[in-house]
């Protein structure tokens, strides 16, 4: 077998393979089926199509900047005082763009070259949403509209694991540019879970794709990439996957552990918050997209039907605070038919002793999972942030979700932002739902790790609930430490005090994470592009009966 070699960039480091992964461009086929023995791709043409752009909303008239930062270059800073770390940031920000062709198509997820870099030195679809909201903060469209065109053209591919046929909505993890010697050009391969700690396919990369595609859309008032046919049938086929019917009796989607952010086995699965919060919003994202021709109304239809019910369940069943805490601790069990308050017949004795402790008088958060029987009172931060953006959550509940991050504040943020989840799980418990994994003791890594990329969830949640100061003392704490430590992916203890014990150095989300805060902050009219106002349409009923009387 011919080797091939990964170029990252134009004047990259080059790496030998041994073998490729799945994807590779249509005109390459005949001779790498020979090499990699792939089947053969299905050819997509990209053509540009016009259209009229869509609604800008109020986001738009916070600032004078226009949609634009104020930054013309990673070294001018027009309309504030900038600190030191930003200019170093884009530094490494311009390092870690990957070009195919010449042409830019997204950021590895590490440039440490201190160790061996396994899949780091890959585009993956979730680590790059920050790196490309930064670009388009930036002004540099092009290498987010190459970046979505790309994924796109991947996702067309037949996908197989084994001798098992993925979906044909499914969007990559990750892909990487590499030299094909034998007609001396670069191409894509991607890797579609085939590759991963646990063979999961990612199903947050087709949440995130819509979700940075209305970004893009909303950021640069042009809707012509969203409208093009490839676009609307890419958007058609994740929405297929999602919104079949099956045995489900929740409009929450069924997942297993390891299929998003938290990729490795940590208790995840059934219906955890950050697929279901990412679901919401990419449903959302899809009624701004799709196109009002016969195939988009009937998508947008089904759409509607699930948001609905999504919202009600997950505002009525996922969400906790200190009323709902006693609730659940005085529900009566073993109670059939449609007249069961306690739905899912959690066992009060299943509360974990610390959430008594955890819950503020004042505040509240949407837990991790909620399935039969069973109830995961941990904290997930995205799931919580992107809850507050998409408005899954009500504005109270919003406000709720703040309180509890600053009643809370030294538990979930510490002295590095942001706990991926809280709490750590340890002893008996960690050998149990991680079955002993080395990379996620307690609070390190996904355990209970704290991770800086979150910063910018944080921040965007806390501009669009009127709390900046929150976000601006996370950042300070983030100032003092990361480019002494050179930008970690994470960092471990239970406040965050130490560099994590596997962490990459120079992780671009991490990089990425902190230059879109930063903007954020500046020009609070950036929100726009990642934040869904509430749709009064979607309000339930809020008020919960309880399994007890007085």
């Amino acid at each position: 077998m011919s080797p091939l070699r990964i170029n990252g960039s134009p004047n990259g480091n080059v790496k030998t393979l041994g073998s490729a992964g799945t994807i590779f461009e249509a005109e390459d086929s005949d001779v790498l089926l020979r090499i990699m023995e792939r089947p053969r791709a299905i050819n997509v043409s990209f053509e540009e199509r016009p259209s009229n752009e869509l609604l800008s909303n109020h986001f738009e008239c916070l600032s004078p900047h226009g949609r634009r930062s104020g930054f013309n270059s990673p070294r001018s800073y027009t309309s504030f005082e900038a600190h030191a770390l930003v200019g170093e940031a884009w530094e490494n920000m311009k390092r870690s763009i990957v070009y195919y062709r010449r042409q830019p198509v997204g950021t590895v997820a590490a440039m440490d070259h201190s160790v061996e870099e396994l899949n780091y030195d890959q585009v993956f679809v979730r680590d790059f949403v920050p790196s490309a909201l930064a670009f388009l903060m930036n002004g540099e469209e092009e290498v987010v509209k190459n970046f979505l065109l790309k994924t796109l053209h991947l996702q067309s591919w037949e996908k197989m694991i084994d001798q098992f046929k993925l979906g044909e909505g499914v969007m990559p993890a990750s892909f990487k540019v590499i030299h094909n010697p034998v007609r001396n050009r670069e191409i894509l391969i991607a890797d579609f879970g085939e590759s991963a700690i646990g063979r999961v396919a990612p199903v947050d990369s087709g949440f995130w794709w819509i979700i940075l595609l209305r970004a893009y859309t909303r950021h640069t008032g042009d809707s012509s990439l969203a409208e093009m046919p490839e676009c609307q049938r890419g958007m058609r086929l994740i929405l297929t996957l999602c919104l079949s019917e099956a045995f489900d009796t929740f409009p929450t989607l069924l997942c297993a552990d390891g299929c998003c952010m938290i990729d490795r086995r940590m208790g995840v699965y059934g219906y955890p918050i950050e697929i279901q919060a990412l679901f919401f919003m990419a449903l959302r994202c899809a009624l701004l997209l799709l196109k009002q021709d016969q195939e988009g109304k009937e998508f947008i239809e089904r759409i509607v039907k699930r948001l609905h019910a999504l919202s009600f369940h997950m505002r009525n069943y996922f969400w906790l605070d200190l009323k709902q805490l006693n609730d659940i601790y005085r529900y009566k069990t073993e109670e059939y038919s449609h007249t069961a308050v306690n739905k899912f017949n959690v066992m009060p004795d299943s509360l974990p002793d610390w959430v008594f402790d955890f819950m503020p008088t004042r505040g509240g958060y949407f837990i991790g999972n909620v399935s039969p029987a069973r109830m995961d009172f941990r904290w997930f931060c995205l799931g919580n942030c992107v809850a507050i953006l998409s408005s899954l959550a009500t504005p109270e509940q919003a406000s709720a979700i703040m309180d509890l991050i600053e009643s809370r504040w030294d538990e979930l943020v510490g002295e590095m932002p942001l706990k991926i989840c809280y709490p750590a799980l340890e002893s008996h418990e960690w050998r149990i739902v991680t079955g002993c994994d080395p990379k996620n003791t307690r609070w390190s890594y996904h355990n209970g790790g704290s991770w800086p990329v979150l910063l910018w969830l944080l921040t965007a949640a806390c501009i669009k609930t009127g709390r900046p100061q929150i976000a601006r003392r996370a950042i300070e704490l983030a100032e003092n430490r990361l480019s002494k430590d050179h930008w970690p992916e994470y960092y471990d203890g239970k406040t965050g005090r130490y560099i994590g014990k596997q962490a990459r150095k120079f992780q671009t989300w991490s990089i990425s994470g902190y230059l879109v805060a930063k903007m954020m902050l500046e020009d609070p009219s950036h929100l726009g592009m990642i934040s869904l106002e509430e749709d009064k349409q979607m309000k339930p009923l809020m008020k919960r009966s309880t399994s007890w009387t007085c």
